[in-house]
């Protein structure tokens, strides 16, 4: 083959994606499928272990899954710079549309695809929906990064998604729950549902470490700098999201092993709709970016924030709403393990996307 039809050189961060993870993350699927065996190990195993899991409660969560789930959010939120807002708030066109695919069109399309993929299957209907109004805050960080996205971009939309769940999260769960359900005339949520219980999971899910993260990076650049902060801090705090991540999912699977051992076609039925889900609005959110001359960085940040979901939101309030062992968790508990291949493939084509069609384009790097 002649040089003249040769590929292009990879562009610089596009080699090697996948060693630029820690060993931790480049191998997060194996853990989180360790984690869920030894989940059910343990289910299995130990007897009174769900007992035991329930003896202490932080509202409906018992105390072991509630420590997990707060682990979990709170180095994500630490490393958001929240001082950087007016810049990328600024600019109107990234920032309606983020929140239009985000808060508008994504949990919509994760309305639609419930209700035909898993029509049948009430609890994991809910679960799937939950999934969709929780907007990622976590893992996307990662993701953006790897696709050379728009690091400070990203970090304000995290930000903002951060704020938006906090104040409509419950509003939205009751929304595509219980009344938009009603208007089509097909079966809401039961009344077990109640909108208090979602905005208080919210609350203590999400406001709790969000604030925490806030005072810790605002104490801590102040004291120390934001260079010891950024290089020395947060790299001692990162990998306490991923422990917390698959504490949660092993303590959950021990409590619904029963369910996943004996309905693995309900599991693979609840990976389906993710799957689709997160194609379809990345790349939506790559064509409007695209569309609206963004640029390849603030576009493929636009794409992860919103193809991506809040996984340990989702299962805090399915867990605070409909309890550990129900099928909402489940759904909750599949989504990670659906979510770090998929969105791993995903930095691929974004990357084989600057190249096809940003190389030459203003904002390309």
């Amino acid at each position: 083959m002649s040089t003249q039809t040769q590929p292009p050189p990879p562009a610089p961060g596009e080699a090697a994606v996948v060693g630029k993870l820690s060993t931790l993350d480049r191998f997060l699927p194996v853990w989180i499928v360790a984690a869920m065996l030894l989940g059910l190990a343990l289910g299995n195993l130990v007897p009174g272990l769900d007992t035991a899991l329930e003896a202490v409660k932080v509202g409906e969560v018992s105390l072991p899954i509630a420590i997990g789930l707060l682990v979990m959010m709170y180095p994500v939120l630490a490393k958001v710079r929240y001082d950087q807002a007016g810049r990328i708030i600024g600019d109107r066109k990234l920032l309606v549309s983020s929140l239009v695919i985000n808060w508008l069109l994504a949990p919509a399309f994760m309305f639609v695809l419930a209700w035909l993929f898993l029509a049948d299957l009430p609890e994991y209907r809910s679960g799937l929906i939950i999934v969709g109004l929780a907007r990622c805050i976590a893992m996307v960080m990662i993701w953006n990064d790897l696709a050379c996205g728009d690091r400070e971009a990203a970090a304000v939309l995290v930000a903002i998604n951060s704020i938006f769940q906090v104040l409509a999260f419950g509003a939205l769960g009751w929304f595509y729950l219980q009344l938009l359900p009603s208007w089509l005339g097909l079966p809401a949520t039961s009344a077990d549902f109640a909108f208090g219980a979602i905005t208080a999971s919210v609350l203590i899910f999400l406001g709790i470490p969000l604030l925490a993260g806030f005072l810790t990076r605002t104490v801590g650049e102040k004291a120390k700098g934001r260079d010891w902060y950024e290089s020395v801090f947060l790299p001692k705090i990162g990998p306490w999201a991923l422990y917390g991540l698959l504490f949660t999912i092993t303590l959950l699977f021990a409590l619904q092993g029963g369910s996943i051992t004996s309905k693995p076609l309900d599991v693979a039925r609840i990976a389906l709709p993710l799957l689709v889900y997160f194609v379809v609005v990345f790349a939506a959110g790559m064509l409007v970016g695209k569309r609206l001359g963004l640029g390849y960085a603030k576009t493929t940040t636009l794409a992860f924030t919103a193809a991506g979901n809040n996984f340990e939101l989702a299962i805090a309030v399915a867990i605070g709403t409909f309890g550990v062992t129900s099928g909402q968790a489940l759904a909750g508990v599949v989504g990670p393990l659906i979510e770090v291949p998929a969105l791993v493939a995903l930095v691929y084509a974004a990357l084989w996307v600057r190249r096809r069609y940003f190389a030459s384009a203003p904002g390309a790097r």
